[in-house]
């Protein structure tokens, strides 16, 4: 029977000590809900742009016009969902500056409103079709988050560094699981995933205690953004010519650099516990100096 390779020197083996390693956190990967909504929301814009070329130029326009609104309503419906997703997977977050997910309601609303106008249907059943399906984008997809999350006592400058600082990791790894698509090979495509997963723990370490940000900088960027080079010259070299030697180094850098991560988030969150260790042990002593 097959066995999984272990020992001291593997990542998931065991320890010198026959200790086990903290494994990295295994976090999904963000997959927005109902983008199939706005799929069929972007399917709808066909209604008004087909029929458009063969009206009158008044109506032609209008429907033009009203198929461009639902196309770009669904656009940012999609991209305020992913937006959303990201809000919800992070313990610290802010909400979104522009609230996507609305504009998409209003924009449908006012191109239904110019359909209502093609039609020559007056002017209350185009305010009624816009206020219907306004709503019912809204029913479809919701609002965008309205407030911040986790946020009460942190200070906004710091956060702000560690959002932009994660924003830029976010975009080496996505580089990365990008240009591994090129090698053609599924199993890479899910070792660099694994890896991604660990940086994210690191991520939302970092975004729970944002002091950490001075210490974890160069993970969040040079490190990544060297494997994200390596990964696009390995997948480049790797698609042409299939090396078994060149894809073992590439897997041991992957291993040295989950390893790496997944280790600076256990030393953070020792590091987490301490001070707080040291808080409420002050605290008591001061409780106790009162009585």
């Amino acid at each position: 029977m097959a066995e999984r390779f272990g020992g001291p020197y593997s990542p998931r083996g065991a320890g010198p000590a026959g200790d086990s390693p903290a494994a990295p956190p295994v976090l999904a990967p963000l997959k927005p809900r109902g983008l199939w909504r706005a799929t069929i929301l972007f399917l709808s814009a066909f209604l008004f742009l087909i029929p458009a070329f063969g009206d009158a130029p008044r109506d032609m326009l209008l429907g033009l016009a009203a198929g461009g609104l639902i196309v770009l309503a669904a656009w940012l419906t999609r991209e305020g969902l992913k937006a959303e997703a990201a809000f919800q997977a992070r313990k610290l977050a802010r909400r979104p500056a522009l609230p996507r997910k609305l504009l998409g309601a209003v924009l449908t609303g006012v191109a239904l409103a110019l359909g209502g106008v093609i039609a020559d249907q007056g002017l209350v059943y185009p305010v009624l079709y816009a206020l219907v399906g306004a709503a019912l984008h809204l029913g479809a997809f919701g609002p965008d988050p309205l407030a911040d999350k986790g946020m009460e006592g942190i200070d906004a400058f710091q956060t702000g560094r560690v959002a932009h600082a994660v924003e830029e990791g976010e975009k080496y790894l996505a580089g990365m699981q990008d240009a591994i698509l090129r090698a053609r090979d599924r199993s890479l495509e899910r070792r660099v995933g694994q890896f991604a997963s660990a940086a994210r723990g690191l991520f939302r370490t970092v975004e729970a205690d944002p002091g950490d940000l001075t210490a974890a900088r160069k993970y969040l960027s040079v490190y990544l953004m060297g494997a994200r080079d390596a990964t696009v010259k390995f997948a480049d070299h790797y698609a042409q010519t299939r090396d078994a030697s060149a894809r073992a180094e590439y897997e041991a850098l992957l291993t040295d650099l989950e390893t790496t991560f997944a280790q600076k988030t256990t030393d953070f969150l020792s590091n987490n516990r301490t001070d707080l260790d040291v808080e409420v042990a002050v605290l008591r002593e001061r409780l106790q100096l009162d009585h």
